[in-house]
């Protein structure tokens, strides 16, 4: 996902952005390439950190403090007349996105995992990629039933022979790790949440709001930290006999190259397996090919078979509301090898240092 590279001007990044939006929210992509010809908000922009100039962020925000996705005249209307509280918002407020159907992608690479598992997720957010077993699945016609009868049904359409589970795993355990974790009995947090859906996204929306109500009926533990400091702290508090499994989706490109590196040295210090969900060219090692549509790379271990950057896809439309995973061919022996997951994807959920999240 483009729109927050801190090498390149707020307009390059908007106009990124757009073309990022282009088949997936109309409505953004006219109002990014507007921003990014504004000359008023690009003077907004300007008073903010770098960090703070994304496109998600200004239009979550926006949406927010007016109730509605927004429209460029209301956009402008509300720099004019109320930029110091719209400043506030994206200075309290982080890109943080808890797309659920990404366990859809994740799943696959989760469920041969020897069983109970515990989990953690860096970047957590509400927590709502914590909730595996929770929800249902459907590859297909490939249907997993999920122990929350309430809670939505994932559909994922595969490519290739993705070795799907037949069953939920055994999850014993489970946290999060976010810089600013969000409440999913706070209102505000949720209504924040649900700013962070694009206009134009299909059943989105929809999907978010089950999976709130699913979380609050047993809200999960987000702790708040950095992914840098207090990964290992948190690891130490797994139970004894599970298999740690530290995973994240769409987070590093919102930390730093050199930080990631830090991140992936300290995660490999951990007697844990690895999942990771990253654009590609993000997660440091992992040869992948140039930038296509915002695939999803997920490895295992800081690392994909051999031949499996072959693979990347790019992302399946949301509108759908299905989503598109391949994986590597199942392999004869050892665990499955994860490959490359595409999914309803949403903006790409994430803090600085340990975001939240796609």
């Amino acid at each position: 996902m483009h729109g927050h590279d801190l090498a390149i001007s707020a307009a390059e990044n908007y106009r990124a952005f757009a073309e990022d939006a282009h088949d997936r929210s109309p409505a953004y992509e006219s109002l990014a390439v507007s921003v990014a010809d504004d000359t008023a908000i690009l003077r907004f922009l300007g008073s903010l950190p770098p960090e703070k100039r994304q496109p998600n962020l200004l239009f979550g925000a926006a949406r927010y403090l007016l109730g509605d996705p927004v429209d460029m005249s209301r956009l402008r209307a509300l720099v004019r007349r109320s930029s110091a509280e719209l400043a506030e918002v994206m200075m309290a407020r982080r890109t943080q996105t808890n797309e659920p159907a990404r366990c859809a992608t994740i799943l696959p690479a989760l469920a041969p995992l020897p069983p109970p598992l515990a989990l953690i997720e860096v970047g957590a957010g509400a927590g709502l990629t914590l909730l595996f077993d929770r929800y249902s699945y459907d590859y297909a016609g490939h249907r997993i039933a999920g122990q929350d009868p309430q809670a939505p049904t994932l559909r994922c359409t595969p490519r290739g022979p993705v070795p799907l589970p037949a069953q939920l795993p055994a999850i014993t355990w489970r946290a999060g790790l976010d810089l600013s974790p969000l409440d999913v009995t706070s209102d505000n947090d949720v209504r924040w949440l649900s700013c962070m859906v694009w206009p134009g996204e299909g059943d989105r929306e929809q999907r978010l709001a089950a999976a709130i109500a699913a979380a609050r009926r047993d809200p999960p533990v987000v702790h708040r930290g950095d992914l840098l400091t207090d990964l290992p702290a948190l690891a130490a508090q797994a139970p004894a006999g599970a298999t740690l499994v530290v995973y994240h989706s769409a987070v590093l490109a919102y930390v730093t190259p050199a930080d990631r590196q830090r991140f992936a040295a300290t995660v490999r210090s951990l007697p844990a397996i690895w999942l990771s969900n990253e654009g590609p060219a993000i997660l440091p090692g992992i040869p992948v090919p140039a930038y296509q549509g915002a695939p999803f790379i997920l490895a295992r271990d800081g690392q994909t078979p051999p031949g499996d950057h072959r693979l990347a896809r790019k992302m399946a439309a949301l509108a759908s509301g299905r989503s598109a995973i391949t994986k590597a061919p199942q392999q004869t022996s050892g665990p499955a090898a994860p490959g490359v997951g595409n999914c309803p994807r949403g903006p790409p959920g994430g803090n600085a240092r340990s975001a939240a999240r796609c």
